[in-house]
């Protein structure tokens, strides 16, 4: 099982930009995908971006061209650098490991789950 602890929240206005870290530890072998999930209050979890063992990254096409994932082996961190925030994008915002199915944009695929981070964008 993988721990996953995210950081980087807070509150922007539109326009803004954050950036989301998520230090991973105790993973036996390396992940299939990496990825970033985020839900809104009364909405359903969705997939945001995911980066494979092979580094094949991919997003939502509600995020692509504003958001970055990238990952720094070196110290088993996972960002999401997000750009041009919007409203919409308000969310908690949880990365997630996926260790026995090599299925990136599904959040059924993911195992281990960090504990969340709110990001909150005012217009």
């Amino acid at each position: 099982q993988v721990q996953l602890v995210e950081s980087g929240g807070g509150s922007v206005q539109a326009g803004g930009s954050l950036r989301l870290s998520c230090v991973a530890s105790g993973a036996a072998v390396s992940p299939y995908c990496m990825g970033w999930f985020r839900q809104a209050p009364g909405k359903a979890r969705e997939w945001v971006a995911s980066m494979d063992r092979e580094r094949r990254t991919n997003y939502a096409e509600s995020v692509k061209g504003r958001f970055t994932i990238s990952q720094d082996n070196a110290e088993n961190t996972l960002y999401l650098q997000m750009d041009s925030l919007k409203p919409e994008d308000t969310a908690i915002y949880s990365c997630a490991a996926a260790t026995r199915v090599y299925v990136c944009s599904q959040s059924w695929a993911y195992n281990s789950w960090g504990q969340g981070t709110q990001v909150t964008v005012s217009s």
